[in-house]
């Protein structure tokens, strides 16, 4: 089958398109043939260095896919060969996205939303299970509470919006100008240009803070919660910022979730959840597309179409 393979860890140039043997599902697994895969900024940290992920013998970079099953293993009862899916399988070990064929555990996967195309779905599973499992499970945002969203026109901040809203809450999103228009599409009720003004000057008395930046901007969110307050930092460990008495503060590494994937599906198909697709290329081009994805000007998200 077709992959795209790291062939040293470093630039975007060391993506290689090779041919690699297909895997075969074992137990309680199901194989995929893969329509589109999602690209996210973990793909291209994991490709400059291969930290933080355990890789297989040909590293394949991805995890967000949108396909058909094309075989199941002994064991498997939730889906069929044909049924289609979607999914982030395995992280953060090698679910290898990026080529035409990917084996997942059966229950890293759920049935695609129907009303989305397949370029559509795979935009979706590490970005809104991060953010699901970041508002929902983490913090649990309750209706009537304030909730700022940093970075909210990119990939997991323009899901989080959708999620915050269909929640009850009151959506702060931080955003470049240019931007303002979309987030408030996705029911932001505010919106702060972060390149104006400094959004700890101009928010308050918030219940719940979404960093997807880490650093400063961390820190500085401490400033905006109020008492009882949450921080949910997503880049790393080291970003967990001290807190003053009353404010907690927490990491969250996205794990796969049938039931989070589920729940995402009920948002979608009524209407309260719909991804933003920057850009879509071919597999060939999975290069271009970190590429694209490093210079951090991306407004939701990034596909590859693979079948």
């Amino acid at each position: 089958m077709r992959a795209v393979v790291v062939e040293q860890w470093g630039g975007p140039e060391t993506l290689v398109e090779r041919e690699i043997e297909r895997p075969v599902p074992g137990l309680n697994e199901v194989l995929v043939r893969v329509h589109a895969a999602g690209v996210n900024p973990v793909d291209w940290k994991t490709r400059a260095s291969g930290a933080l992920i355990e890789w297989g013998a040909a590293p394949v970079v991805g995890w967000d896919v949108s396909g058909t099953v094309e075989a199941v293993g002994p064991g498997v009862g939730v889906f069929r060969p044909g049924d289609e899916v979607f999914g982030m399988p395995l992280f953060p070990r090698q679910a290898g996205a990026y080529a035409e064929y990917v084996v997942a555990p059966a229950r890293h996967l759920a049935p695609k939303p129907a009303s989305l195309s397949h370029v559509e779905a795979a935009a979706l599973p590490l970005a809104a299970l991060t953010a699901w499992q970041a508002l929902v499970d983490t913090a649990g945002v309750r209706p009537g509470e304030r909730v700022l969203v940093h970075a909210a026109a990119g990939g997991v901040g323009h899901l989080a919006v959708q999620i915050a809203k269909a929640r009850g809450a009151h959506v702060i999103g931080t955003a470049s100008a240019a931007k303002h228009d979309l987030v408030r599409s996705l029911g932001a009720d505010e919106v702060v240009d972060y390149r104006d003004v400094r959004f700890e000057d101009v928010v308050a008395d918030v219940d719940v803070v979404l960093d997807g930046l880490g650093g400063e901007t961390a820190e500085r969110s401490l400033k905006v919660l109020r008492a009882g307050g949450r921080l949910v930092t997503l880049p790393g460990p080291d970003d967990v910022p001290t807190t003053p008495e009353g404010v907690h503060a927490q990491w969250m590494l996205v794990e796969p979730d049938h039931m989070g994937l589920r729940e995402i599906t009920a948002l979608v198909e009524s209407g309260r959840l719909k991804p933003v697709v920057d850009t879509v290329l071919p597999l060939a081009e999975a290069a271009k597309a970190h590429s694209v994805g490093e210079q951090g000007r991306t407004t939701g998200k990034i596909v590859l179409t693979v079948a």
